[in-house]
């Protein structure tokens, strides 16, 4: 799979970010994309994303074939319950190596949660999502979403050796149109997908893109 970058790394926190002005917008206006309900809360954040990430994934299910559509999970995520996310995992991490330093937890951790002061799901700027037929049967990618390191034995990274033909099929297709409609890919998940994280050489977020707010609010 070769080596990952995580978001936990100098390279990426040492990156500076602003807020870009772009406003969020609510994923179900239109209809246009298949919505899950699982990640729903009271105020509805999980359905906002960022005006231009919400194009991109339009972009991306016009090149999906017939009969498929993309399943959006989650969008935006209040830093509080990024902070939450990031510490009940840590906590997990904790228990099993207690031989670990603070440090070694914290890199760990962000394989599978986003450090919450560059989280970009907290920017309205990432999106958990997986594929799904015409009816919103969900396809085979392997594992659950949001399946954990350890739960999984590395099949939620997404270059996984170890999952089936049809669902390396499947992350392979689902890859091919978010790519090419300008997101990227957190390697340790194969369902976020983001505009702010690059998964390039660098290994770093592109100085175009990496200036989304990180306390974003819905207006």
């Amino acid at each position: 799979m070769g080596e990952i970058v995580l978001m936990s790394d100098p390279s990426v926190t040492a990156i500076p970010v602003a807020e870009n002005g772009e406003r969020l917008v609510d994923v179900r206006r239109g209809g246009s994309l298949l919505v899950d309900t699982r990640k729903q809360d009271l105020t509805d954040a999980f359905a906002y994303l960022r005006e231009g990430v919400l194009e991109r994934l339009l972009k991306a299910q016009t090149m999906l074939p017939q009969g498929l559509r993309l399943l959006f999970v989650e969008g935006y995520r209040p830093p509080s319950l990024q902070r939450e996310y990031f510490d009940e995992y840590a906590d997990q991490l904790r228990a099993i190596h207690t031989e670990w330093s603070q440090e070694q937890i914290h890199s760990a951790a962000s394989r599978y949660v986003s450090p919450p002061e560059i989280a970009p799901h907290s920017a309205g700027a990432a999106v958990d999502l997986t594929l799904a037929d015409a009816s919103g049967r969900e396809l085979d990618l392997g594992t659950r979403m949001n399946a954990d390191p350890e739960e999984s034995e590395g099949a939620c990274y997404t270059h996984a050796l170890n999952i089936n033909e049809e669902a390396h099929a499947n992350r392979k297709l689902l890859g091919s149109v978010l790519t090419t409609a300008g997101l990227v890919n957190y390697p340790t998940e194969w369902w976020h997908w983001s505009f702010v994280w690059s998964d390039q050489a660098a290994a770093v977020p592109r100085p175009a893109t990496a200036h989304a707010c990180w306390t974003a609010r819905i207006s």
